[in-house]
């Protein structure tokens, strides 16, 4: 039973991890015509710098536009930017190009910082990858509890006024709270950092000074990480935990003698993390891949900010690098979703 379980599980891993490639063709092949379409490429972006424009990237104000129709490369030299980018081929020849460099993990390289794409992911992605376990640890520690402490004291004043907060916290864009907390904790009352992921004397600190300076630095990105994440999460399973707790199992369990207690905690329970399995592979993947306007906020360098600043100066590989990560990574995560929900669900079968 077990071999054939295991077999089954392996034959479901296998099958969805190919039908990820076509999924993960469409969406490179959709970013990539959107990259080539539109206006404020790298030559457009060399033009504005030769025209004296500022504000790199912002292409569509009219002042940018005149500028750039107004400057003029010789036909040579831009002819010779062309094949150096590789506009003089055709659109689709240019996609098939890239998917050759993308199957040897080559993401091309960055017009803006003049690096490997895949460099620049690498150095930005371990901060994404910091903000997002310690978000997700945070988040399933403290909903879960909650959620189950709420269904069992529901409409007592702790569920009214916990609920009150939970919600007045989820009408909170991340990026708005942030720009709340520094404008008062860090400019006001200058309790915390203004931006960064660390002092600039980080080197030079020691051990416990180092973990100091950095939860220092974390303490307000992490809020606006998890407070949207706590209304979700915590709602959701005390919802899950009230309708279990009510279902016939619940009843035909008490009617044979089973302590409350133990047909809560022994069944309605587990079942109630359900949906929340469900859920719990897109959490992680959207968290790595970081959160783009609260790195703007608060000048985290982590894969977000780097998403940011390369939309703006256009910078297409970088763009199309973060694409293809973040899209592999929420493939991935529905995958794992599908298997926390099986390890929480004795009735999954994946051979059925």
């Amino acid at each position: 039973m077990a071999k054939s379980r295991g077999h089954a599980l392996r034959t479901f891993v296998l099958r969805r991890l190919l039908l990820m490639i076509p999924t993960l063709l469409g969406i490179t092949v959709v970013v990539f015509l959107l990259c080539q379409l539109v206006p404020g490429g790298p030559i457009d972006q060399m033009k504005m710098r030769l025209a004296g424009a500022q504000g790199v990237g912002e292409v569509g104000g009219g002042h940018a536009t005149a500028a750039i129709s107004s400057t003029d490369i010789p036909e040579e030299q831009l002819l010779a930017l062309k094949a150096y980018y590789g506009f003089d081929q055709p659109i689709p020849l240019r996609y098939l190009n890239y998917l050759k460099q993308l199957v040897h993990l080559d993401l091309g390289e960055s017009t803006r910082y003049s690096q490997p794409v895949i460099d620049l992911i690498v150095q930005r992605f371990p901060i994404s990858i910091y903000f997002g376990i310690i978000t997700t640890l945070i988040t399933y520690a403290v909903c879960i509890p909650l959620g189950i402490f709420k269904a069992l004291h529901h409409r007592s004043l702790f569920d009214v006024l916990s609920s009150l907060v939970i919600f007045i916290g989820y009408a909170i864009p991340g990026y708005a709270l942030g720009g709340v907390l520094l404008s008062l904790l860090a400019v006001k009352l200058n309790l915390f950092p203004l931006s960064g992921f660390q002092s600039s004397d980080f080197a030079s600190l020691s051990f416990t000074a180092k973990i100091a300076d950095r939860l220092h630095h974390t303490a307000l990105p992490l809020i606006c990480y998890c407070i949207g994440l706590f209304a979700v999460m915590t709602t959701l399973m005390k919802n899950s935990l009230m309708e279990n707790m009510s279902a016939d199992y619940v009843k035909t369990a008490l009617a044979k003698g089973l302590s409350w207690p133990k047909a809560v905690y022994g069944h309605a329970v587990r079942n109630s993390l359900i949906p929340l399995a469900t859920s719990f592979g897109n959490s992680i993947s959207l968290i790595l891949a970081g959160s783009l306007l609260i790195e703007r906020v608060f000048g985290i360098p982590g894969l977000g900010l780097l998403f940011f600043d390369s939309i703006q100066a256009r910078d297409y590989p970088v763009v199309m690098g973060f694409t293809v990560l973040s899209s592999t990574l929420l493939l991935i995560g529905n995958l794992l979703s599908d298997l926390c929900v099986a390890l929480v669900d004795p009735r999954v079968r994946f051979g059925e």
